[in-house]
Order: C-alpha cells, then sequence, then structure tokens
C-alpha cells in the first residue's frame, strides 16, 4: 500500500535532498574552496611569493600579468608601495581566518558556559544571565564591536577580544534553550537520583546533547565574524598597517577604483569566496546534525 501520509511524502523528499546524508551531497565545491583557504593560512609563510612588507617603488601599481604592463613577477599585481598584491592577499586569509576561530572558540566556550548554568539552575542566575544577554542582543553588534575597538586600540589579540565580547550573548541564548529541553529528561533525572552532581550532569549528559546545536552556530558565526573583522580593519580600528588584513586591502584599493581596480577587487572576491563557503559549509551541517532529519531519513 502506498505510503500517502504526511511523513511518507517528508521521507521521499528527505531522500532526494542534495546533501540529506553524511555521505551522500557532500557540498563539495564550498568544502574545497574552504580547504585552499586553510592551506595558504597555515602555509603562508612558504606559499607567498614575495614578502607581503617588501617595497619596491619601481614596481608601484602594476597591473596583474594578464594586463599591458602586468609582470609574471607579480601575479595580482602590485600596490602603491610596489608590495606584491599575490601575497598580502594570501597572508590576509591567515589573520581572517585567525581572528574568526579564536573569537567564535572564546565567545562560544564563555556563551555555552553561561547559557548551561542558566537553562540548568534557572532563578535569579537565569534572570540575571538572561537579562544581560538580552542587553548585548539588542545593540547593533557592529556598533558593539566598533565601540569596543575604539576603546581597546588596533590590534589583532585586541580585535578577536572584541568579537568576542559581542558575540557571546548567541551562544549563550542557545545553549541556554537547548538545555531547557534536554534537563527535563528521564535520563537526567535518572542521573540526580543516581547522586550526580550538577557539574557531571552538565559535562556529561547535557553538554554532548547540546553540543550539535553550537558546532553549526559556530560554523556560521566564522564567516560573520570574517565579516566585521574586515568591516573594522576597512574603518581603520581592526588590525592595523602593515599587516595586509583583507578590509585594510580593500581601503586602501578604493582609492584608485580607476587607475587600479585590482587592489580592491582580489581582497574583496577572496573575502566573498570564503565566507560563502563557510556558510554553505554551515548550512549543510545543520541539516547533517538535525537529528529531525535523520529521523526523516
Amino acid at each position: 500500500m502506498a505510503d500517502h501520509t504526511a511523513l511518507g511524502r517528508a521521507r521521499r523528499v528527505a531522500s532526494r535532498r542534495p546533501g540529506s546524508g553524511w555521505t551522500g551531497g557532500l557540498p563539495v565545491v564550498p568544502l574545497a574552496i574552504f580547504a585552499v583557504f586553510v592551506i595558504l593560512a597555515l602555509g603562508a609563510d612558504i606559499i607567498v611569493p614575495h614578502s607581503p612588507y617588501a617595497t619596491a617603488l619601481s614596481d608601484r601599481l602594476l597591473p596583474p600579468f594578464w594586463l599591458a604592463g602586468g609582470s609574471p613577477d607579480h601575479l595580482l599585481g602590485t600596490d602603491r608601495l610596489g608590495r606584491d598584491l599575490l601575497s598580502r592577499v594570501i597572508l590576509g586569509a591567515r589573520i581572517s581566518m585567525l581572528t574568526g576561530v579564536v573569537s567564535v572558540l572564546i565567545a562560544g566556550a564563555v556563551g555555552t558556559l553561561l547559557g548551561l548554568v542558566a537553562g540548568y539552575f534557572g532563578g535569579w542566575l537565569d534572570s540575571v544571565i538572561m537579562r544581560t544577554t538580552d542587553a548585548m542582543l539588542s545593540f547593533p553588534i557592529i556598533l558593539v564591536a566598533l565601540v569596543f575597538a575604539v576603546s581597546l586600540g588596533p590590534g589583532l589579540g585586541n580585535l578577536i577580544i572584541v568579537l568576542a565580547l559581542a558575540m557571546w550573548a548567541r551562544f549563550t541564548r542557545l545553549a541556554r534553550a537547548e538545555t531547557l529541553t534536554w534537563k527535563e529528561r528521564d535520563f537526567v533525572a535518572l542521573a540526580r537520583v543516581a547522586g550526580c552532581s550538577s557539574a557531571r550532569i552538565l559535562a556529561v549528559h547535557i553538554f554532548p546533547n547540546v553540543v550539535n546545536a553550537l558546532v553549526v552556530l559556530a560554523t556560521l558565526q566564522i564567516g560573520w565574524v570574517i565579516v566585521v573583522e574586515a568591516a573594522l580593519s576597512f574603518l581603520g580600528v581592526g588590525v592595523p598597517p602593515p599587516s595586509p588584513s583583507w578590509g585594510s586591502l580593500i581601503a586602501e584599493g578604493r582609492n584608485y577604483v580607476g587607475s587600479a581596480w585590482w587592489l580592491g577587487v582580489f581582497p574583496g572576491v577572496a573575502l566573498i569566496l570564503l565566507v560563502l563557503s563557510i556558510n554553505l559549509i554551515g548550512d549543510w551541517l545543520r541539516d547533517a546534525l538535525d537529528p529531525r532529519m535523520r529521523e526523516l531519513r
């Protein structure tokens, strides 16, 4: 007998979805793009064809090698000081990915801990944590990051702290919501009856069930952090020169849009490709780790 129920239709749709399993429908292109940027970030010191900081005024504003006046020694051209643009874009990948990953790890650790505590213990502790979280989320994130960045001053370390401070509230809210769901389950009640401490229950019984949602959020937040870092560097309060952040490279290129378009275009393309690939991987992870989708499959 044909299955005409809503669940049956959902199962058939899910089975045809690209990306409806861990082995089928992998986002190959986003993963390949992301892998290239990871390799560039990790091996930047070896891969760069020239020093990103070496100046040569005789070679200033050279176009990409395929244009008239270009040089095969500088595949993407040079900037106003004769620095190799390809080398600076490659090193910019390291700065962007380092900022994104470390900021998300710090914000995720702090926000998850606060969310677990708020959701599990409740009461006045939950009220204090969540009112603080609501206050953080009520402000535009870019504005919060900009205020912190101006207060602490430019620098990679300060920028990472700024982004973590601006982002922890998202992890807190998600961790609390998931904790409220899981703490009412029978296995948690049995752990309490068995005499397990609250810390053990949170670490062993609740956190492993919350981590999937947090991994998806963290993946999506990395792309967001990279964009914010580029925006702050573009405004001059992020990574200070001469470090080649993509945001500062784009800011420099805006002054040469008509005469040296490559200065802003190539860092911008790199930024778009990296963020888009991370977001697509995050979307795939969300479907792959969602228990409801696994039930449908």
